[in-house]
């Protein structure tokens, strides 16, 4: 079904149209089309997350050999920053603990197929932006804060980004159409209804608006109830006329997405953090540095501010990169004062474990580097380490949902902006803080004051109580009772 050329019952104009064509016949010319080859599947443990979480990566392979059954779930996503994979994690968490099988579906890791090498192609474009927009004030004010914030907002990039999804659906074949489909990007989830599936949940990550991330034939779920008004209305997603408004049946309010092991140990981590700042211990901070290397001035100013305090007992410092090794080699280039209170974790899964079990019941002190080139511990390693952390230091990307107090430092992309207000106003973390200096004074703030974290904590409890944290519960449980009206398995 062409889903380009009409959306969500308002016309797509001509001109858009054969742009979206035409964007489609040159990924062919690039990146072939395979939409005719049969790709075989198998699954293996997921590194990191197979055990905890019971996750089955989809590979590809030269024979079926993959067995679904009624407790089944498929979780698509696409490796494009961390983002993306941390919402597939807290949706395979939330599956796993709710009885099912997650089976982890990564459209960029098929690197053979069409879908990957889109991707690829797509992912690379995209942290070029990112880095260029922290490096040239211009290009972040004229160019890269308008395509986040307004140009992919616009109604006529859906229509182009769904004539591009028809050239991802070859992978697609041998899963059944009526498995629960979880997607935690909106690509996974357009091939899925362009392939057929019939039980797609299209997680939306973001809480601004965007035409971007519709998947027609889907269930959208959205964290927020702002966003969901906002996309119900398909708001500001054209500028000339007014729209038809999403179907009542395609849109669901559900919550934040968050893993299982975060959110059912709220109270207990909440109460540790407030017991840690009434008695005036070391203040734990946890800093998640993204792979583009954005923000290494804030990064850089913060390190500075807090090694004092470091050295004198005060304070604590957990730096996750990730994956890029390259982001440590050049903080460390940048800051060698550092090296005096150092203590790396590098690529051994099994130590950062140590490491979070023994910080869960024990001190600790210094600075501590985290990074793995397994995306899957990579990513998973902040997971760990938010539970032993007072404060973690991040941008208002998909960690503003997260139910951890939280410093939120400046944005990358426009569309960023409303994570940070979501995460004020529930009271879970700060406003968004714009520049090194305004990071420095709020952390300043909460380093002395520990009253802060102590409501911040209290506010989490009570947003737990409302349900705010259950959004991966209720996405699952969506794809599931489309397949399954009567399904027994409860969050």
């Amino acid at each position: 079904m062409d889903r380009s050329g009409k959306i969500f019952g308002n016309d797509i104009p001509g001109r858009v149209y054969r742009k979206a064509v035409r964007q489609k016949e040159r990924f062919i010319r690039k990146y072939g089309d395979d939409s005719e080859r049969i790709y075989h599947l198998s699954a293996v443990p997921a590194p990191a997350v197979g055990r905890p979480l019971g996750v089955q990566k989809i590979v590809l392979s030269e024979k079926t050999g993959v067995d679904f059954d009624d407790r089944s779930v498929i979780i698509g996503n696409i490796r494009m920053g961390f983002g993306h994979y941390r919402i597939s994690m807290a949706l395979a968490s939330a599956a796993h603990s709710m009885g099912y099988v997650p089976y982890w579906f990564d459209l960029h890791s098929f690197a053979e197929a069409s879908c990957g090498k889109i991707i690829s192609g797509q992912n690379q474009l995209y942290s070029l932006g990112s880095r260029l927009s922290q490096k040239s004030f211009l290009f972040n004010k004229l160019f890269w804060e308008p395509l986040n914030s307004e140009g992919f907002r616009k109604l006529s990039y859906n229509a182009c980004d769904q004539k591009t999804a028809e050239l991802m659906t070859a992978v697609y074949r041998e899963l059944p159409e009526d498995i629960p489909f979880v997607a935690a990007h909106v690509w996974p989830a357009q091939a899925a209804v362009h392939a057929g599936l019939k039980n797609v949940v299209n997680a939306i990550p973001d809480n601004w608006p965007m035409a971007l991330h519709l998947s027609e034939g889907a269930i959208h779920t959205v964290q927020t109830p702002s966003s969901y008004l906002g996309y119900r209305a398909l708001r500001g997603m054209d500028k000339k006329h007014p729209l038809r408004p999403m179907p009542e049946d395609s849109l669901v309010y559900t919550g934040h997405y968050v893993d299982h092991e975060l959110v059912s140990n709220i109270e207990e981590d909440c109460r540790r953090r407030t017991e840690r700042a009434e008695k005036g211990g070391p203040r734990r901070w946890l800093m998640s540095v993204g792979g583009a290397g954005a923000q290494k001035e804030i990064f850089r100013a913060v390190i500075r501010r807090l090694l004092p305090e470091i050295k004198k007992g005060r304070a604590v410092l957990m730096i996750n990169v990730g994956d890029h090794d390259s982001v440590w080699h050049e903080l460390i280039k940048d800051v060698p004062q550092m090296k005096g209170c150092l203590t790396e974790h590098f690529d051994d899964f099994s130590d950062t474990m140590r490491f979070c079990a023994a910080a869960y019941d024990g001190g600790i002190s210094g600075i501590h580097a985290f990074c793995h080139s397994d995306i899957f511990a990579a990513v998973y390693s902040t997971n760990l380490l938010m539970r032993i952390a007072d404060v973690l230091i991040t941008k208002p990307s998909e960690l503003s949902f997260y139910p951890v107090p939280k410093l939120m430092i400046k944005r990358v992309g426009g569309h960023e902006a409303w994570g940070a207000i979501r995460s004020a106003e529930v009271g879970d973390g700060t406003y968004e803080c714009a520049s090194a200096a305004e990071t420095g004074a709020m952390l300043s703030l909460i380093q002395n004051n520990g009253d802060i974290i102590v409501k911040m904590c209290e506010n989490i409890i009570a947003a737990k109580k409302a349900g705010i944290y259950d959004g991966a519960y209720k996405a699952v449980e969506l794809a599931v009772s489309r397949k399954k009206p009567n399904s027994p398995v409860q969050a």
